[in-house]
């Protein structure tokens, strides 16, 4: 009688841990992006000059942009400010060991470049917490599609600079290849700065 009372209460207990695991696995499962945020990322995407280096780097974020052009023009500009961060950190260190003036002018070209990014970060961050009517939305999405074609310049200046300068090597080709990352994904968030502008208040 006691093995059979054993035998039955290990059944349920066996049974409630069964059902308890499936239900948290149901509720902590990852929930699938919608199709139709990946459809605006995509298609806004495909206004852009690497339109699959900028869904790659964006799709992941499209649950929390949805069909929000602002929130996807800021997290555009934020993936490529950190892109630009590790450039300039790498260049920086490049800078020590390196006789080259063409990288020492890349780390300020780069550096300007973040600082560029920066700003126009703040100022869309800074909109979000105003409701703009149209004459100020202008002005200030003026602010920075100026500051991001500034940066796309600076970039520009640098891998100018290495390409004419620098003898070739496999230092060249890094710096040319790291900058020219950071250029995309910087054409790419000034691209959908412009459609928001175009489009927005």
């Amino acid at each position: 009688m006691a093995r059979q009372l054993y035998t039955t209460t290990f059944l349920h207990l066996a049974t409630l841990l069964f059902i308890s695991r499936t239900i948290s696995a149901v509720r902590f499962t990852p929930q699938p992006t919608p199709t139709n945020d990946l459809d605006f990322i995509r298609s806004s995407c495909n206004a852009t000059l690497y339109p699959d280096v900028c869904f790659t780097s964006l799709a992941g974020y499209a649950s929390a942009v949805q069909d929000n052009p602002a929130k996807l023009a800021k997290l555009a500009i934020g993936v490529s400010l950190s892109r630009a961060k590790h450039t300039a950190s790498y260049l920086s260190k490049l800078s020590r060991t390196a006789a080259s003036a063409a990288v020492h002018d890349c780390v300020s070209n780069v550096g300007d470049a973040v600082e560029q990014m920066h700003g126009s970060l703040q100022q869309l961050r800074e909109m979000n917490h105003h409701r703009q009517g149209a004459p100020a939305f202008r002005f200030q999405m003026s602010n920075v599609q100026t500051w991001m074609s500034a940066a796309l310049t600076d970039e520009e200046t640098c891998t100018d600079g290495v390409t004419e300068e620098m003898e070739d090597g496999d230092t060249k080709t890094a710096v040319c290849e790291r900058v020219g990352d950071v250029k995309r994904f910087t054409s790419n968030a000034l691209a959908l700065v412009n459609t928001y502008a175009n489009n927005g208040a």
